[in-house]
């Protein structure tokens, strides 16, 4: 999940019960709180035990929000995995009253820490491995490092004095020693560093200096391999004018200020391992999210997904998210004229309204089913319509198919229209009750999979609102 929720710059940025919150109101970080509350509880209950949420967030918020994540209730600190500070602006505010801001964060938290997986950056680091010893087949080859340092980290414990094969005593930063310079290892690790070879003394002019080698990654046969590092947390490559830009490229003019740009995404998106996952931006803004999974998936031959959620405020889903991503998806022409090719993908747009249901009633069961269909389609990935019938419908991707039977007397209709039709199908059928209809379909048991609706979704809703 990513989100950019509103800053609460108190410069019209953040409503609250339908009114913009000012600077001034006492209660402008407890209403935000509150608004943040509810969705990101909403979000844990979505997230896989593998996922991961970013939230970018500025100085204004960025203390509250980390208190508010941190609540055993919601996140909690044990998953907390990281802040992100990110330039976001590339050219001195000249209008700043005392210093001129030039950052924001994203925050990071897992849903659960220990099963989160996140991609590390693989290098040979084959720069200054050059020297060889006795150990090249085993080892690699290797450099070397100066053991002493000078440190505000000061630890009496790494300053002692290492005997040189001629008896001589070194001290970190020379013969006699420097003030606040100490070792980089313990006194044992060094015992250990000189019985099994890693230590090297060299006379300089000074005395002498104490060195350890830093070997190569090598597999059996001593050939390099590659390194894994994590990544790092400072976020420097991304400013907003490059989010300005893409839009500019795709509609030809500004049409918004500071959006994200599509690298900042991919960014967070590829710290992830999962190449298959679903991407969530319940906030969706100008669409960065979803244009950033299809660049990645370009690149990389993921197959991730995204969906893309908005309250559509100033027009913003139907102006410029849905007609952005649909650009990128199909191509387009850019500020000068050149054509961008299309990334390629498949879109679909849903609008969202609320069904009224006070009580498990059986006429308000079949009111919830009769706006089942869209929800059904988009949990079982089939889009496509192949059949449309008042009493059922049925649905396709590529290699399955999903029925939807909303009166139990047309399954004999149902069986026979699909009877000719190779594939797996999800069936989902209309019922008062739990029943499944297992009689009904043992003669194609092996063709299909059963569901009762509306429970299956009356199944989630109990899921996420205990």
């Amino acid at each position: 999940i990513y989100i950019d929720p509103p800053y609460n710059t108190g410069n019209k940025d953040f409503i609250f019960n339908d009114r913009f919150v000012d600077r001034e109101d006492a209660y402008r970080h407890s209403k935000w709180l509150a608004f943040m509350e509810k969705r990101l509880r909403l979000a844990k209950n979505l997230l896989k035990d593998t996922g991961v949420i970013f939230i970018s967030i500025d100085d204004n918020e960025v203390a509250q929000l980390k208190m508010l994540m941190d609540n055993p209730d919601l996140f909690g600190e044990d998953n907390f995995v990281a802040i992100f500070p990110r330039k976001s602006g590339v050219a001195p505010r000249i209008d700043a009253k005392h210093i001129s801001v030039e950052h924001d964060y994203v925050i990071c938290y897992a849903r659960k820490f220990n099963s989160l997986d996140l991609n590390k950056i693989y290098t040979a680091e084959n720069g200054g491995y050059k020297l060889e010893d006795e150990f090249v087949k085993t080892r690699g080859k290797y450099k070397l490092n100066k053991l002493d340092r000078g440190s505000i980290h000061y630890s009496e414990s790494l300053v002692y004095p290492i005997k040189t094969s001629g008896g001589s005593l070194v001290w970190p930063g020379g013969l006699k020693g420097r003030k606040n310079w100490t070792w980089r290892w313990s006194k044992e690790k060094v015992n250990w560093g000189i019985k099994n070879k890693f230590i090297v003394f060299k006379k300089t002019k000074n005395g002498w200096s104490v060195y350890f080698k830093q070997y190569q990654y090598v597999d059996n046969e001593g050939n390099p391999i590659e390194r894994q590092i994590p990544f790092k947390s400072f976020i420097l490559d991304f400013s907003n004018e490059q989010g300005n830009r893409e839009l500019e490229n795709i509609f030809h003019k500004r049409i918004f200020d500071y959006p994200k740009p599509a690298g900042l995404m991919k960014y967070l998106i590829n710290l992830h391992r999962n190449k298959n996952a679903i991407v969530l931006d319940f906030m969706a803004g100008t669409g960065t999210t979803g244009h950033a999974v299809l660049e990645l998936n370009k690149e990389d031959g993921g197959n991730r997904q995204f969906i893309l959620c908005t309250n559509n405020e100033n027009n913003i889903c139907t102006d410029v998210c849905y007609p952005r991503i649909k650009k990128v998806i199909d191509g387009y022409k850019n500020l000068k004229k050149e054509k961008v090719g299309g990334l390629g993908g498949s879109l679909r747009y849903f609008k969202t309204d609320f069904v009224d249901y006070d009580e498990p009633t059986d006429r308000n069961k079949i009111k919830l089913t009769e706006q089942a269909t869209e929800m059904l389609c988009v949990k079982e990935e089939t889009f496509k319509k192949v059949l449309d019938k008042k009493s059922f419908k049925i649905f396709k991707n590529s290699n399955h198919y999903t029925g939807i039977i909303f009166d139990q007397a047309a399954i004999p209709a149902f069986k026979k229209a699909i009877k000719e039709i190779k594939g797996r199908f999800s069936v989902y059928v209309f019922s008062l009750g739990d029943e499944t209809f297992d009689d009904e379909f043992k003669d194609i048991k092996q063709k299909v999979k059963l569901s009762p609706i509306p429970e299956a979704i009356l199944r989630v809703y109990r899921r996420i609102f205990k």
